[in-house]
């Protein structure tokens, strides 16, 4: 007997933002106009899922308009549907503006010291200023 509870709409799409705003996507790619799709593997189900939705605007508050999702039983499945609706998607029009995109992902929480990546061009740290004599030696 399956014991596992049916989840709504509503519900699967607010898992499956919080899997892609947790950085879970396998593949996301932003489209023109602030679109997003992603391929997302829940592993709570073993269910593959392609998310198609908006900025959201609320922070998590309310689903973006027009989100759609598809579910499909197995990964090789989701694949295939996630290339097509991307493929489709540039056939109507739609510029690919990043593959892999982070835009819009996780907190909107900005305060606090900027971190820079290891690769970065510049070696100075932006916050010390190198022609201000320290304290005490004059």
């Amino acid at each position: 007997m399956d014991h596992v509870q049916e989840r709504s709409e509503e519900q699967i799409i607010s898992r499956l933002l919080e899997l892609e705003n947790a950085g879970q996507a396998e593949r996301r790619v932003e489209l023109d106009g602030e679109q997003f799709i992603a391929l997302i593997h829940d592993p709570d189900n073993d269910r593959g899922y392609v998310l198609k939705h908006g900025l959201d605007e609320t922070e998590g508050a309310e689903i973006p308009p027009g989100t759609e999702f598809w579910d499909y039983p197995t990964w090789t499945e989701a694949t295939t549907a996630f290339d097509q609706l991307v493929a489709e998607s540039k056939g109507e029009g739609a510029v690919v503006v990043a593959e892999d995109s982070t835009e819009g992902l996780g907190d909107s929480e900005t305060s606090g010291a900027e971190v820079r990546d290891q690769y970065s061009a510049s070696d100075d740290d932006l916050l010390i200023d190198v022609d201000e004599e320290p304290a005490g030696t004059e």
